[in-house]
């Protein structure tokens, strides 16, 4: 089990307030006291917008980075004190087509990373063999830029695990990829999990896929916790509401007050768009309103076009934590 207590990291940066004066130090808190556990056969997601520290946060856990206060232990092991071991039963893989020499061949560089860990001649072939046949890549030989986008990924994960390791930390692993591959990735994710029991951090802007896969997940920003859970949970705690959206041919005031007084009653909210002679109707409650609200509207004879229900998702509770809805620096993106 990798365990992490209390982490936090803080930089001095200079900054000059004029061209020609004396810099001024400045103290920044990247990460404030945050608790991490990564179990093996689970899938652990770690979500904030940009800026929140999700980057330094992996960079501690696989000790590329010293916190400034706070411990990590992988199975027993302090990560502080013996960064070396660590490092040889972790695993970082990116997304996009970083991280791979495009002129050798995928066995060629799966041998070139193996030899950083010193791995013997027998050790790397057998874990070559084990880590292309785990990802379905049988193409060795061809120059790695000659392959697709979703290739050179899975090339990726292969490098990934060429040292075997227990714990593997996946920075957005399907980014940019068409979907099909993208499910394909997310497939290996779960057998790398499941089948394999690799413990396995997981960030993403695609927050469909941390719903997919995650078993638990942690919501940070500006380098503190802020809600950790299964994804279910956290959005029943964040947004324990139910959207019900009726479009209606048209509207009479005396059904918009009985909506009104009734939405009033449930401590539900209620919000009416009117355009074209078509009125939409979307009513955010913490109970299955469905039922009342036809009635209502098919009492006052409106024509009901169409209705449906909406659960909130994963995407929604980030927002209303982070209270950055529509920010610009976080792309939030939802996979089919």
């Amino acid at each position: 089990m990798l365990l992490a207590k209390g982490i936090s990291k803080t930089y001095t940066v200079k900054e000059k307030e004029k061209f020609f004066s004396f810099s001024k130090k400045r103290e920044i808190e990247a990460l404030k006291h945050l608790d991490i556990t990564i179990e093996p056969g689970k899938i652990t997601g770690l979500l904030g917008i940009n800026g929140a520290g999700k980057s330094t946060t992996i960079k501690i856990l696989s000790s590329i980075l010293e916190p400034t206060t706070g411990t990590v232990e992988v199975d027993g092991i302090d990560a502080i004190l013996h960064p070396q071991r660590v490092k040889k039963m972790v695993n970082v893989i990116t997304g996009g087509e970083r991280n791979l020499y495009w002129r050798l061949s995928a066995r060629e560089n799966l041998e070139y990373f193996g030899a950083l860990y010193g791995l013997s001649k027998k050790e790397l072939n057998l874990y070559i063999d084990y880590s292309l046949a785990l990802v379905g890549l049988k193409d060795t030989k061809t120059p790695v830029e000659r392959y697709s986008k979703g290739m050179k990924q899975r090339l990726q994960i292969a490098r990934g695990l060429i040292n075997d390791p227990k714990y593997l930390f996946l920075d957005e692993p399907t980014l940019g990829l068409d979907v099909s591959i993208a499910k394909e990735l997310r497939h290996y994710i779960k057998k790398l999990s499941k089948v394999e029991k690799k413990g396995i951090l997981l960030t993403t802007h695609y927050l469909s896929e941390v719903e997919e896969l995650c078993d638990w997940v942690y919501i940070i920003n500006q380098g503190e916790l802020l809600m950790e859970g299964s994804p279910s949970d956290i959005i029943s705690k964040v947004i324990p509401e139910t959207n019900l959206k009726v479009i209606v041919e048209s509207s009479t005031l005396k059904l918009k007050q009985e909506l009104k007084e009734y939405t009033n009653m449930k401590h539900a909210r209620l919000h009416t768009v009117e355009e074209n002679g078509i009125t939409t109707i979307t009513i955010s409650a913490k109970e299955d309103i469905t039922s009342d609200v036809v009635t209502i509207i098919s009492n006052h004879g409106v024509s009901i076009l169409s209705f449906k229900t909406e659960d909130s998702n994963l995407e929604d509770a980030l927002l209303a934590l982070t209270n950055r809805e529509g920010d610009k620096e976080y792309e939030l993106v939802k996979s089919s």
